[in-house]
């Protein structure tokens, strides 16, 4: 139907989605700082700021109201009109975050399993604890059962995404590397902090004598001193013009409040650092992809079957990830007798998909066009007759 005024719905879900950024986003610019102080725990709690909120909510629906308001004709008309894929971006972006931030928690927990069992509540409704690939695959799969709902070529859609995917990945990591979620490398004992908290090179039996000054800290997470991850990697001579946070780091004022208290930090948040620099994974793919995804770029016109773009995206992020979990801290799991992490395991079947899938599109695609240059059974016989025919005469 074209043409009809703004509905209660639509003026509703405009009015909701008004009143929860104003009452949480807008919130934490206007709020006293003792209720905002906390941006994680004040998003997930019931404080808010209800003028913003209500505020911000009408504003919303008075847009949809204006909106509608200039469409509007005298007689509303029922068309038939052709609805394009992107048209349904809008759709597909609120289902991608929805299944994604689902699936990133339920993987979470799935790799911490102990942990949650132990206290189900925490897990469930912290704010920390997204899995990468378990976003990345419920969201997919969601999107695919709605592309084929919509008729939406799914290799196509697939070769459209492939870029942002990796992009969006760089990006998401930026995060990870400032705020130091915990999702960070092994400890890398060719580097130590000096007096003065910076990171230099390390001295024969420096890792050793910060593993013995900080000993109730390392001994939280593994049972002996000599169990602590580590592995000694200094910068080479050619790149000696980088800075050593790159090739060890101690995340300072880390969210997760890892690690020992930082000398002289006050606040009541945030004064944790890692006693020994460890190997800054997140920085690592933030580089990495953002080559990955001009990679990608590049070659997006370049390549003709369908679906290979998106093979090639599985074979990059599966390469990628694999060999960044050999130096990263992660839970290790049993699996057919080998101990590996989740993500060691699923990038290895995404690279495993992307090559199966690459050889296989090319292969469908190169025997339809065989096909398609073999003359139908039809046309023979009458070149056939033809021929028969110009003979006899």
């Amino acid at each position: 139907m074209v043409g009809e005024p703004a509905s209660w719905l639509d003026l509703g879900l405009n009015f909701l989605l008004g009143f929860l950024l104003g009452y949480k986003i807008l919130a934490l610019f206007i709020m006293d700082k003792s209720a905002t102080d906390d941006p994680q725990t004040f998003i997930f709690s019931t404080l808010g700021n209800w003028p913003a909120g209500i505020g911000l909510g009408l504003f919303f629906a008075g847009l949809k109201w204006w909106e509608k308001k200039k469409q509007q004709l005298a007689k509303p008309e029922k068309r038939t009109v052709r609805i394009w894929p992107q048209d349904r971006v809008g759709e597909i972006t609120i289902i991608a975050l929805i299944f994604g931030l689902l699936g990133a928690k339920l993987f979470d927990i799935f790799e911490n399993w102990s942990g949650f069992l132990e206290n189900p509540k925490a897990y469930l409704f912290s704010p920390a604890g997204l899995t990468m690939y378990g976003g990345l695959i419920c969201a997919a799969i969601a999107i695919w059962i709605y592309a084929r709902k919509h008729n939406i070529a799914i290799w196509h859609l697939n070769d459209a995404a492939a870029p942002a995917l990796m992009i969006a990945y760089s990006i998401g990591r930026i995060g990870c590397q400032v705020a130091g979620d915990g999702d960070w490398g092994v400890y890398n004992s060719a580097y130590t902090l000096n007096n003065e908290n910076e990171i230099v090179v390390a001295a024969q039996g420096d890792f050793s004598r910060t593993l013995d000054s900080n000993k109730t800290y390392f001994l939280k997470e593994h049972k002996t001193l000599g169990e602590v991850p580590h592995v000694s990697f200094k910068k080479p001579g050619a790149l000696g013009f980088l800075p050593n946070w790159m090739f060890a780091y101690n995340y300072p004022n880390n969210v997760n409040e890892e690690g020992v208290h930082i000398k002289g930090c006050e606040d009541t948040k945030y004064c944790n650092q890692l006693p020994s620099p460890v190997f800054p994974t997140p920085f690592y793919e933030v580089v990495a992809c953002f080559f990955l995804f001009l990679a990608l770029w590049a070659v997006r016109k370049k390549l003709k079957v369908p679906g290979q773009l998106f093979a090639l995206y599985l074979i990059f992020n599966g390469l990628e990830r694999f060999f960044i979990e050999k130096i990263r801290v992660n839970v290790k799991m049993k699996f057919l007798g080998m101990q590996i992490t989740q993500a060691e395991l699923i990038s290895a079947i995404l690279f495993l998909t992307g090559v199966i899938l690459w050889f296989y599109l090319q292969k469908i695609i190169r025997k339809s066009l065989e096909n398609r240059h073999k003359p139908a059974f039809y046309r023979v016989v009458i070149h056939i007759l033809v021929w028969v025919i110009h003979k006899i005469s």
